[in-house]
């Protein structure tokens, strides 16, 4: 047969089969069919070619990145790449982010617009670092309606990037910078190594200050020093919880989470710990800290990284609750992640909304908790999730609980009843309630930011007042030495 005779030649006997010998050897079985008569072979006519049927896909737009999926020490997770569906040019740097690496940057696009390096490479420190700022602040733009979220400088058409250095300078910190529209990452080699420790490299130290910087934008005067305690402790806690809720936004991370824990949040996991290797490096060996505590209000100081714990430790819990009541309400319907991917959504746009909506100065805890119980009474949430909400705080001395909540430390709750408000009964669902001590320290005295991150020890965050930073827009080393300048000048007329 003639078709016998093409596949024969077209693929000698023990040759690969290569891409062009595909392409070419279908080429040929493609033509019309031949028939084998007696006498002159005779070609049949062609039959009608069907008509291709369009295919509606979008247009690609966006690279793949390679970054760490969590912490460089979860090596259960490692490096992944990512798709970032938006317009990213060399740097990488797009509408809202440039990164700067002397020496490196900008980092060019592989020719399939890709930015996949060797991994702990200058190259993809610059890359992962700008892939996670990227999408910790998509995260908190799609919870504000897809409408972009201004820094602190962008008012009066003001569109200046945050700049992101991911090789800032030697030291074990990273911080977020208003004064120079930055995020800075440090790098350290801790003590008996010679192993440095890239802060750039923690999805969770990223994602935190990521964090300072969007909260800022929200609420420029959160980060003056001069706000009670508590106000520090959220801008603290905003950053811790943006790690968490990020991972979470991830599948592959929240399915392994999922896996390592069979779906128990109290589980010891990556998700509770935060920043792990650097916080090995400090002799911790659960992270810098731990998001599934126990703490309460009256076993804090008023140092703010301890108060900022008791928060996200409510949260954290409200998180596990609303998670084990929907798994109890959807299991048969849906698989144990997807059900963590909606709740953690669902509670991070909560938490969104009740901060937007929080006072400009001076915010407190009980001031966002009873934000959230409003605005999820307002969206029709089930009557359960206010309760978690009032217990889980109650219980850290945050605020006073309407009803006793004996049944939740007794683990006696009914995680099947969508409508239950405490002790098993289903009373008038309260959605304002007081704090619980009205003259704790965390509310009145001075802030200690011995503990915190660098954002807040800065000096423009410890030395400008509420009124200015409350005022958006540039901030300069003026701001920071005002009061002295404006001494020098009444003693120098």
């Amino acid at each position: 047969m003639i078709i016998q005779e093409v596949r024969e030649k077209s693929v000698p006997e023990g040759r690969a089969v290569t891409g062009t010998a595909v392409a070419d050897t279908t080429k040929l079985l493609l033509q019309p069919p031949f028939t084998v008569e007696p006498g002159p072979v005779q070609r049949a006519a062609p039959a009608p070619a069907p008509a291709p049927v369009p295919m509606p896909v979008p247009p690609i737009v966006g690279p793949r990145i390679l970054i760490y999926k969590q912490d460089p020490a979860v090596a259960e997770l490692g490096v992944r790449p990512i798709f970032i569906p938006n317009p990213v040019l060399n740097g990488p740097t797009d509408a809202r982010i440039i990164t700067q690496l002397p020496g490196t940057t900008p980092v060019a696009r592989s020719v399939n617009g890709d930015f996949i390096f060797v991994p702990n490479s200058p190259e993809f420190d610059c890359a992962h670092t700008y892939a996670v700022v990227r999408e910790t602040l998509t995260m908190y733009e799609r919870h504000n309606g897809g409408t972009p979220i201004p820094f602190a400088w962008n008012t009066g058409g003001n569109i200046d990037r945050l700049t992101v250095f991911p090789h800032a300078a030697v030291g074990a910190n990273a911080f977020y910078t208003r004064t120079a529209k930055a995020l800075k990452f440090l790098f350290f080699t801790p003590t008996g190594t010679t192993q440095q420790v890239f802060t750039c490299r923690s999805l969770d130290i990223v994602a935190h200050e990521t964090g300072h910087a969007i909260l800022d934008g929200l609420k420029p005067g959160w980060l003056a020093a001069d706000n009670p305690p508590q106000t520090g402790g959220l801008h603290e806690s905003f950053g811790d919880l943006t790690a968490i809720f990020l991972t979470l936004a991830q599948p592959d991370q929240a399915e392994a989470l999922v896996a390592l824990t069979k779906a128990n949040l109290h589980a010891t996991s990556f998700l509770s710990a935060l920043a792990e290797q650097f916080g090995q490096a400090l002799g911790r060996p659960f992270g810098l800290r731990n998001a599934d505590n126990d703490l309460k209000l009256s076993e804090v100081s008023n140092e703010v990284h301890a108060i900022s714990q008791v928060f996200t430790g409510g949260i954290y819990d409200v998180l596990a609750d609303i998670y084990a009541f929907e798994r109890t309400r959807q299991g048969a319907l849906k698989s144990p992640t997807v059900i963590l991917m909606e709740v953690a959504n669902q509670l991070c746009e909560l938490l969104f909304k009740a901060i937007v909506k929080a006072p400009a100065t001076k915010a407190t805890y009980t001031d966002v908790v009873n934000q959230m119980l409003q605005i999820s009474a307002a969206q029709g949430d089930p009557n359960i999730y206010r309760t978690f909400i009032r217990n889980r705080f109650a219980f850290r001395e945050v605020v006073t609980s309407p009803t006793p909540f004996s049944e939740m430390l007794s683990g006696e709750m009914d995680f099947r009843n969508a409508d239950y408000t405490g002790d098993g009964k289903t009373a008038k669902d309260i959605t304002n309630v007081k704090p619980a001590d009205a003259s704790s320290a965390s509310l009145r005295a001075v802030q200690d930011r011995s503990g915190c991150c660098g954002t807040m020890q800065l000096p423009e965050f410890q030395v400008i007042g509420t009124d200015r930073l409350t005022t958006k827009g540039e901030l300069h080393d003026d701001d920071i030495l005002a009061s002295e300048l404006n001494a020098l000048k009444k003693a120098f007329k």
